[in-house]
């Protein structure tokens, strides 16, 4: 799998991935730091934000993440197990590097645990409600 930053032209693919609107994940992308892991080499050009759009099955998995308040927190991801275990090495790659905890809050629907933990991450109690469903915070120390 080959990562990359996210472009405009993926945000149709992200969108379908998240079940979100293009227009919230372009603005995601701009906001952001989005890396795409592609499932091939085929990969949109950096100016590629009036071109076609980045199929869908090009995209194994993405994740945005920030930083603010000197933790890299992980606002969004999808995709296999094995892109999200990839992708999250970005974020995690930043923090250890810059000496900074990284956070998730993560839909408590039974699939987190067995995505992150392995990584390392540990539940440190209870996120916010998004969309109406409950969530946890985990956080990854290095």
């Amino acid at each position: 799998m080959r990562v990359r930053d996210a472009v405009e032209a993926d945000a149709a693919a992200l969108g379908s991935m998240a079940d979100r609107p293009r227009d919230v994940v372009r603005n995601m992308i701009h906001d952001r730091s989005v890396r795409v892991g592609g499932t091939d080499d085929t990969a949109p050009a950096a100016d590629a934000d009036a071109g076609e759009d980045t199929p869908v099955s090009a995209v194994a998995g993405f994740v945005a993440f920030d930083v603010r308040d000197g933790t890299v927190h992980v606002t969004n991801f999808e995709g296999t197990d094995d892109a999200v275990e990839r992708l999250f090495e970005e974020p995690v790659g930043f923090a250890t590097r810059e000496g900074m905890t990284v956070e998730a809050v993560i839909p408590d629907d039974g699939t987190a645990p067995e995505v992150v933990e392995p990584m390392g991450f540990e539940a440190v109690g209870s996120g916010p409600r998004i969309d109406g469903a409950s969530t946890t915070r985990y956080r990854f120390d290095p």
